[in-house]
């Protein structure tokens, strides 16, 4: 466990820099878009909804600082594992590497449980605090400052640490759902650096083609559909429930049902699991994990 650690925190001292930097930069343009740009709203919605307005602007900010940390985040982790096996042949730092006293399967699981769980993760929880201080901006330029004080503190908490719990226990049902493609990237760009991804998207397109003469027409690309739509629904929204805000009853009566939707929606996601289109996920998973394995064995002479 504590050559574990040691592997996650070196990927924190090797790309701390970059993340704290995609979390803070658009943090810091919208405070300041917000703060001084001009603002445009629908002032018969607002004035319809009257005194539960702020406490809407508040959830928008919340969701929308939430959702977009947590997808610049996810995005640069997906981009970074896919260099993950050939990261340390750059700069001939392999062999130092591979002479540690760790074995091949922390080393590779590590930084894919640092870069797929742990970042994701930190990211909803950076986001939550970062619509935080956006909605103070927000409302107390198109309200007043009072208004945000005044606002329903425990429901606001609770269904935005509803939310982010939810997406955080969704975060491990969507990697193991979508492990497959993830790793068939990862071992692509092992074996053909920078034309790995094209070659496996090429690879998938002709052997979708072969496959669909046994197995009927478009079966390949239901299968990828599937395992995808799958994987995004176990991370959310896998019970939608349509929330509408066009009275302040609606709104507050929204905000109370979050936590409870939070608990339904994680138990469809893991009913999601009973298939056997995630036990074939799992396999393949494993499968394509043991060949990076043997690909990192070989060490550096596997990148020749």
């Amino acid at each position: 466990m504590n050559t574990f650690l040691t592997l996650i925190r070196r990927e924190w001292m090797q790309h701390r820099f970059g993340w704290t930097l995609l979390a803070a930069v658009p943090l810091a343009l919208a405070l300041l878009g917000l703060s001084f740009g001009q603002i445009e709203m629908d002032i018969e919605h607002a004035d319809r909804i009257g005194p539960a307005f702020p406490t809407l602007l508040a959830t928008i900010s919340l969701m929308a600082g939430t959702v977009v940390t947590f997808g610049i985040l996810s995005a640069t982790s997906l981009i970074l594992i896919t260099g993950l096996a050939r990261r340390d042949h750059g700069d001939r730092s392999v062999e130092f590497w591979l002479s540690l006293p760790t074995s091949h399967t922390a080393s590779l699981s590590a930084p894919l449980f640092t870069h797929l769980l742990l970042v994701p993760a930190a990211a909803l929880v950076v986001g939550l605090g970062a619509g935080w201080l956006v909605s103070i901006v927000l409302v107390t330029r198109l309200a007043s400052f009072g208004a945000w004080l005044a606002m329903p503190w425990g429901d606001l908490i609770a269904a935005g640490l509803s939310l982010v719990l939810r997406l955080i226990a969704g975060l491990p049902l969507a990697v193991m759902w979508a492990a497959p493609l993830l790793l068939a990237a990862v071992l692509a760009n092992a074996y053909l650096k920078r034309w790995g991804l094209p070659v496996l998207l090429l690879a998938l397109a002709i052997g979708g083609l072969l496959l669909d003469r046994w197995l009927g027409e478009g079966a390949t690309a239901l299968t990828i559909g599937a395992v995808l739509r799958n994987a995004a629904l176990s991370l959310v929204a896998a019970s939608p429930q349509t929330m509408n805000g066009e009275t302040p009853g609606e709104i507050y009566g929204g905000l109370k049902q979050v936590p409870g939707w939070a608990l339904t929606d994680f138990a469809v996601a893991l009913r999601l699991l009973l298939s056997p289109l995630f036990a074939g996920c799992l396999l393949t998973s494993a499968a394509l994990f043991a060949l990076l394995l043997d690909w990192r064995r070989r060490g550096a002479s596997a990148a020749n």
